[in-house]
């Protein structure tokens, strides 16, 4: 018995050796086989001036140059994290350059990560004042339409809660959040401008407008009235917004192309479509109206 016992331990301990290194709590992999279809390898890219993509195939995280630093927006899963500081050192940047990481929505696919990236950047979280609520818990919310579905993740410790329309400034770079509840009713996109020379452009990180829930949950439900009443405000903000190139919280149909194009030639620009978060609010408010219907 006491032999088998010792070889076990030493085989635990082998496990731990192969792994390369010990296990990390705000990283171990939440749903790592569902999360697969998000985690679809995807290199650094120069999106337009400062501002770069350092996401996947099915989830996308962004960074700003400053020049006081980096702004992240959103952490993906927290298997991702190792992947993402890779993708900033292979930019020429450093995760310590950090400073500040806005969060669009407290589920697990875009915050999970976030508590590993603070703690091995520094770096401030920022969220709207519902979201940071579920944010420092991890997760749990028993509101949220697809509470059934979630997965909770390492909550955030370090966190500063920020209303619609506030203006989040960082060196040379100002981000401003907009408030775009429905999704979660912590929702949150953002929006700065970055520069190629004189030429300026808007761009958008927008948070998720999908109107999902799980089985049984109905948007047509008087209870639920909140959530319609703050999609329906969320899409006409978003059509209203000024938005040159929209990067959506997880990539549009057409962005991997629009990426290989961007690869071979900047001009003109794939991704430059005034009339992009528009479109985004649009395909959304179909989505909701046809379940309300439903």
């Amino acid at each position: 018995m006491r032999k088998r016992m010792v070889l076990a331990i030493s085989l635990a301990g082998m496990a731990v050796m192969g792994a390369g290194k010990p296990d990390d709590p705000l990283t171990r992999p939440i749903a790592p086989d569902y999360a697969k279809r998000w985690l679809e390898p995807q290199p650094p890219a120069r999106l337009y001036g400062t501002t770069y993509l350092v996401g996947f195939g099915g989830l996308n995280v962004a960074l700003i140059r400053t020049s006081a630093g980096l702004i992240m927006i959103d952490g993906a899963v927290p298997q991702a994290v190792p992947d993402i500081e890779a993708k900033i050192r292979q930019l020429g940047f450093s995760i310590k350059q950090v400073k500040l990481i806005l969060s669009t929505e407290p589920h697990f696919d875009h915050a999970g990560g976030l508590a590993a990236l603070a703690r091995d950047s520094g770096a401030t979280v920022i969220a709207s004042a519902p979201a940071a609520a579920v944010l420092r818990q991890g997760g749990g919310d028993p509101d949220d339409p697809q509470a059934a579905w979630l997965e909770r993740f390492p909550g955030v410790t370090k966190l500063r809660a920020v209303r619609d329309g506030a203006v989040i400034r960082l060196g040379d770079v100002a981000v401003t959040a907009h408030a775009t509840p429905g999704h979660t009713l912590g929702s949150m996109s953002w929006s700065w401008k970055s520069c190629e020379g004189k030429a300026c452009k808007t761009i958008v990180f927008a948070s998720s407008l999908n109107p999902i829930a799980v089985d049984g949950w109905r948007f047509a439900d008087p209870a639920h009235r909140r959530f319609v009443d703050a999609f329906r405000t969320s899409f006409a903000r978003v059509k209203a917004m000024r938005c040159d190139m929209l990067i959506a919280s997880h990539p549009l149909d057409g962005d991997a192309d629009r990426l290989a194009k961007l690869a071979r030639a900047r001009t003109p620009h794939p991704f430059a479509d005034p009339a992009a978060c528009r479109r985004y609010a649009a395909r959304a408010e179909a989505a909701l109206e046809k379940k309300l219907m439903e």
